[in-house]
């Protein structure tokens, strides 16, 4: 059982042409990689045929959360050349002056650090003022622009979104990533990353599912720069999670009671659906409806108490998303599966392809 513990048992090697450095043409195109959690059996399809799995009366859950564009790129004071990294949604403040205000913290990328009280020009419209240096290299900093515009739309004009640092390219982050990073379904905006699993799904395949008799409901999670944060602690259970802020509407825990109430199936798409759901839930298993921060770590030995499938991507190694799925299939299952995908070509990571950890044959 110790081995399940070991950081060094979630290691495996990724050869560099297997990280996804665009998405597929189509959502539905990627491919399918089939997990039985129970057996270990394996079989390999295309996203598109996900509607196979899923049965009338089943439950579809999926995190709503919007990518913001959360990197900006300007100068400061002196002309050096800035980068600006929001990770989380700006809280605007009360203010009496002409324009307003908003306060974030920051990751700053320059030639030096800069100091309290230094204005960042990050647009003819918006600037930046450091407030407080903090610890891990992140920055408190003040938002500044006018009243004529509102925030979500200087972060459309000036803002990139933010892809992944395994995404490599030249050049960076295109408009055709500020509609392919993100959901069909995705309506709140405070992600920094895409809840990728959801990726997949297209309009026509979601409208698919619902013939089908398939129910479909949201929950938001903004997913954090956090998701990033490698484990360094060699006993997993050990090391300390993130947390990210998470909602779930009194419709959304009725229907998720309701369904388990009736013997339908819970399919969660994404780990952080799952984070969610499992973090809103009592003891029993009821869902409660309500906002919060979720700092629940899920690991081998975990006891799930809502979800009973999985939609996910490849995940990186050593990571606590990993330690997630082994804790619904079993870590050596999960560990061959993800050799099988490599051998097989998949794509890994957040453009790529996907696994369905599910009780289906």
């Amino acid at each position: 059982m110790q081995q399940e513990f070991d950081l060094s048992s979630y290691d495996y090697f990724l050869p560099p042409e297997n990280i996804a450095q665009h998405p597929a043409d189509a959502r539905e195109n990627s491919k399918l990689l089939i997990l039985n959690r129970k057996t270990g059996k394996r079989s390999h399809s295309k996203f598109k045929n996900i509607v196979e799995l899923l049965n009338p009366g089943d439950l579809l859950v999926v995190n709503n959360t919007r990518v913001f564009p959360a990197r900006l790129h300007g100068q400061k004071e002196s002309g050096g050349k800035v980068e600006v990294f929001l990770l989380s949604y700006p809280v605007e403040t009360t203010t009496d002056t002409a324009d307003i205000r908003a306060e974030v913290t920051s990751l700053i990328k320059s030639s030096k650090r800069p100091k309290p009280g230094t204005t960042l020009f990050l647009g003819p419209d918006i600037s930046a003022k450091v407030l407080q240096l903090l610890d891990g290299g992140k920055v408190k900093i003040e938002l500044h622009y006018a009243r004529d515009k509102s925030l979500a739309e200087l972060l459309e004009t000036h803002g990139q979104v933010p892809l992944p640092p395994y995404i490599s390219r030249k050049e960076g982050s295109t408009s055709d990533d500020k509609e392919r990073y993100q959901t069909v379904y995705a309506r709140t905006p405070g992600a920094v990353a895409a809840p990728t699993a959801g990726l997949h799904f297209s309009e026509d395949l979601l409208l698919e599912i619902r013939n089908k008799e398939v129910n479909f409901t949201a929950i938001t999670l903004h997913v954090g720069h956090g998701t990033f944060a490698p484990v360094r602690c060699e006993d997993i259970r050990n090391h300390k999670i993130h947390r990210e802020h998470v909602s779930v509407s009194q419709e959304t825990a009725e229907l998720i009671n309701e369904t388990k109430k009736r013997g339908g199936k819970i399919w969660a798409v994404g780990t952080t659906t799952v984070r969610t759901l499992e973090f809103m839930a009592e003891k029993e298993g009821e869902v409660l409806a309500g906002d919060d921060w979720c700092g629940l770590y899920i690991m081998p030995g975990y006891n799930f108490k809502v979800i009973d499938n999985l939609i996910t991507n490849f995940h990186l190694p050593e990571s606590s998303l990993l330690f997630l799925v082994s804790a619904l299939c079993g870590r050596k299952t999960l560990m061959e599966a993800y050799q099988d995908a490599i051998t097989q070509g998949y794509r890994f990571y957040s453009y790529g392809d996907a696994m369905a950890v599910c009780d289906a044959p």
